[in-house]
């Protein structure tokens, strides 16, 4: 009975049994093929994304016009019904629109290749692709691929890195420059280097060690020899003075060891302690352990002995190669394939007589002889004076002074450009079948959307006239219901003809935004200006010094006084007061009287003036006059030094080529400002366009730049001479068309929509841009943040200037009894030099401007020299030094 019950209970636990391994095995089963279905998911997924980018960077342009102008990426997939180019479809679009273009660029190929591998490794059920190390690829490529394409070529109209790599080097080279995104770029690489990729850098620090002074490698070799054990393989490790160093721990016992890799440890074939050494450690680094007392082979000795130090002065004595054995192939690359195969190496077979050998002994057979260096001594003495060649720096004048910072812009939100999906169609149909109606196809149209406009492109079919198409620009803006429609036939350089329709949500273009990008931050123009956003979204910055003189017109209120703004205070956030000096006018005296808080570091005015925004007439006149005379100052020091322009004559003042004590000095740019040219027109007259134009024509080389701005561009006021010498010009929107021609040259201004829309033409270009805004209430807070730093005594002093009632007057006044101590030595350089010069003056005396132009008067109310002409040297009455002697006697 009871072996019975107890077979019963058997066969109970042995069905229980049987059941449990079926239904393990049944829950492996199902396991597994979960596994299975999800490995093949990822791997269709894998294709399915690495298909999507790689048509996403063959047909990215057209995709992303479509994409930026739906709704929304949602919309886009999903909603959307418009057939788009990519193999794979919206989706595909979509996913490689996120992965490249709003994520890490062309390194998306990393990730996608990565999901496929995993897939792979999921249906096959084993690591068949190593996609744990791929994570550490994908992180150099996404952590220094990205920012690096994006650093190199920053042009490229393909995102290759990616919103990631531009935002990375966008706010590096904000915080610290492009060195500062260089150095990021090699700490990246470096630390993937030597950290997660574990790759040996001694050879590097083996060769860095040869390349030492011998002194520097006979310390290091005294260093070694002081060592307990010596540590070899294929680069020989003289660099390590502690095995420790590098994280493992190298046995004392003289008894030889084997490796086996299976368990990680070193297996001992005698007493002695084990020990526990890395098997990476092992294959990335490939030395071998040996004890110290062992002798060492030839192929070592010629290695660890170059003849190089022979000849440097270091002889190395060691044991030679028969006085113990040493396996031969013990350092060789096998040993590491061995390794890996699992199978236990032996390192030395028998210590030999090594184990009766003493440290002493071993350090005594160990020698490191040197040779003591000569001293040099120098040819011309133990001394040697070199003279100092630091670089004048004009900044040391304000060396504390701050540019102004970004946040004292407001941060407007622009968001992404974006058109009406409905609204692109719509304008697009309308333009195809208005051009139809009147008879004429065209084989292909495209859209180019900007903040304000949209530009569409066309190419008419063969035979069709590019002037038909011109004539209908009102038929098109009627059937289009808009204003400010404009025909560009053609456009240069495309051979395509274009139609800008304005948007209906149009975008503010933020001056921030335009000031905070990589090209306006680190450009290398002398005179940067961020004038606002071209038609394809992109920043326009040009140079003022390579205009050089800039002509604005418009209408009221159109947006003339916001460009001037954005002038000024592109100006002001990049040139150093020291580099740049403003002369403003402002007939209406509202428009520039903000800037006045910064006198004291950009504005310069007349001697003796209490305002430096300059509102009177005759003050005006005054001061575009001291401007000329300011100018032929300065060609005379470019004639003196040797230069022909402003950076050349700079450059030599900053080399310290041109002494100061002959009357040279760093040279600012001066712009002149003038808000409302067409009010001094009509009250000075020729007063003052004849000095304008005088300094129109040759005041670029020299540094001396012009800006006028009028609402009223009719001839009588931009006349032939102003506009021979103006050309870069700036329209904004004008009543009529013969306006535009006034000032472009051209049609098209009276096309445009206001509100800063404005057609600049410069060189052979006519471009249309969305002005950027800057309001009141922040150029206020800029020009508070620079008034509130320390200044100059004073704003910078242009040449006196004095019209000929103001001449006769102070002629009449001027009494000789009260006569300058300088007097006579002057008047005797006039007449020897035959010369009546202030510069001259100026120059040979060190005198002030102010100084040598009341000695000047002077000498001319005494009868010396003659009235002053111009900028041409006054006239000397008096011919020779006795007869200069008798005129003197004669009147004191």
């Amino acid at each position: 009975m009871v072996n019975s019950g107890k077979k019963k209970k058997g066969a109970q636990v042995s069905k229980q049994g049987q059941s449990d391994a079926v239904s393990q095995e049944h829950i492996i089963t199902a396991r597994r093929r979960i596994i299975l279905a999800a490995g093949l998911l990822l791997l269709l997924f894998g294709v399915f994304f690495t298909l999507s980018v790689i048509s996403y960077c063959l047909s990215w342009q057209q995709d992303q016009n479509l994409l930026m102008s739906s709704s929304g990426l949602s919309h886009f997939v999903f909603q959307d019904s418009t057939p788009v180019a990519n193999w794979c479809g919206r989706f595909g679009a979509g996913i490689a629109h996120l992965l490249v273009f709003q994520g890490v660029g062309i390194a998306a190929l990393l990730f996608t290749l990565w999901i496929g591998g995993i897939g792979i490794n999921l249906v096959y059920g084993k690591k068949i692709l190593p996609t744990i190390k791929w994570v550490r690829w994908m992180a150099l490529g996404f952590l220094f691929i990205c920012p690096l394409l994006s650093f190199v070529l920053p042009g490229s109209s393909f995102p290759l890195g990616g919103a990631l790599g531009n935002g990375l080097v966008e706010w590096t080279n904000g915080f610290a420059g492009k060195a500062g995104t260089v150095i990021m770029l090699v700490a990246v690489l470096t630390f993937f280097v030597i950290i997660v990729f574990q790759w040996d850098i001694k050879p590097l620090l083996l060769s860095a060690r040869k390349m030492l002074p011998v002194r520097e490698r006979n310390v290091r070799s005294a260093d070694i020899h002081e060592e307990k054990n010596i540590i070899y393989g294929e680069d020989v490790a003289a660099d390590i003075a502690n095995e420790e160093d590098y994280g493992y721990l190298v046995s004392r016992d003289t008894e030889p060891h084997t490796v086996s890799t299976s368990n990680n440890k070193l297996k001992e074939n005698n007493d002695g302690a084990a020990l526990m050494i890395e098997e990476d450690l092992l294959q990335d680094m490939e030395m071998i352990v040996v004890d110290k007392t062992m002798p060492l082979p030839a192929a070592i000795q010629e290695e660890l002995v170059p003849k190089t130090l022979q000849k440097e002065g270091i002889t190395l004595e060691l044991p030679q190669e028969n006085e113990m054995p040493f396996p031969e192939d013990a350092a060789s690359d096998e040993a590491d394939d061995e390794l890996n195969e699992e199978e236990d190496i032996p390192i030395a077979e028998d210590a030999g007589e090594a184990e009766g050998m003493t440290e002493d002994e071993v350090m005594m057979d160990f020698e490191v002889k040197t040779v003591e260096e000569e001293k040099v001594i120098p040819a011309h003495g133990a001394h040697i004076s070199i003279q100092s060649g630091e670089p004048y720096d004009p900044a040391l004048d304000l060396p504390s002074f701050k540019f102004p910072t970004l946040d004292l812009l407001d941060d407007r939100d622009q968001g992404t450009i974006a058109l009406d999906r409905e609204e692109l169609e719509k304008n697009k149909n309308q333009i195809i079948l208005t051009l139809r109606s009147f008879g004429i196809e065209i084989q292909r149209i495209s859209a180019t959307i900007g903040p304000t406009v949209t530009l569409y492109e066309i190419i008419p079919a063969e035979g069709v006239r590019i002037s038909k198409i011109r004539n209908l620009e009102d038929d098109i803006a009627l059937n289009l219901a808009a204003l400010g429609i404009r025909i560009i036939a053609p456009i240069p350089g495309r051979g395509t003809i274009g139609i800008e329709v304005p948007n209906t949500n149009k975008q503010m273009v933020s001056m921030r935004t335009l000031l905070s990008s990589e090209k306006f931050v680190n450009n290398k123009m002398s005179l940067p200006i961020a004038l606002g956003k071209k038609i394809d979204n992109e920043n326009y910055i040009v140079d003022l010094a390579t205009m050089p003189h800039l002509l604005m017109a418009g209408a009221t209120g159109q947006g003339k006084s916001v460009g001037i703004n954005a002038i000024l205070v592109s100006l002001l956030y990049k040139k150093h007061p020291s580099q740049l000096k403003f002369v403003m006018v402002d007939p209406k005296k509202v428009e520039l009287s903000v800037y006045r808080l910064i006198e004291k570091h950009y504005l310069a005015k007349l001697p003796n003036e209490e305002e430096a925004i300059i509102t009177d007439t005759k003050k005006v006149i005054n001061t575009v006059n001291a401007l000329c005379i300011e100018m032929d100052n300065r060609y005379e020091l470019l004639k003196d030094a040797g230069a022909r322009n402003i950076k050349e004559y700079n450059d030599k003042f900053i080399r310290r080529r041109l002494n100061p004590n002959h009357g040279h000095k760093y040279l600012p740019f001066i712009v002149l400002v003038i808000d409302e040219f067409a009010d001094l027109i009509m009250t000075a007259g020729k007063e003052v366009e004849m000095p304008v134009a005088r300094l129109a024509q040759l005041a670029r080389a020299v540094g001396i730049h012009i800006i006028i701005a009028t609402q009223r561009p009719s001839v009588n006021v931009i006349t032939g001479i102003i506009k021979a010498n103006f050309p870069a010009r700036i329209a904004f929107k004008v009543s009529a068309k013969v306006d535009s021609r006034t000032i472009l040259d051209a049609g098209g201004a009276e096309q445009l929509i206001g509100r800063g829309d404005m057609l600049v033409s410069h060189g052979s270009e006519l471009l249309r841009l969305q002005c950027a805004f800057v309001d009141t209430p922040e150029v206020e807070r800029i020009v508070e943040f620079i008034g509130e730093q320390a200044g100059y005594p004073s704003a910078f002093e242009l040449p006196e200037y004095e019209g000929a009632e103001d001449d006769r007057e102070a002629k009449e006044s001027i009494d000789l009894s009260k006569r300058d101590k300088m007097f006579d030595e002057c008047a005797r350089l006039v007449v020897n030099s035959q010369s009546g010069s202030t510069s001259m003056l100026q120059r040979k005396f060190n005198l002030g401007y102010n100084r040598a132009g009341r000695i000047m008067d002077q000498l001319e109310a005494a009868g010396i020299v003659g009235a002053a002409s111009g900028s041409k040297p006054r006239d000397v009455l008096i011919k020779t030094e006795y007869e200069l002697d008798q005129h003197l006697q004669s009147l004191f």
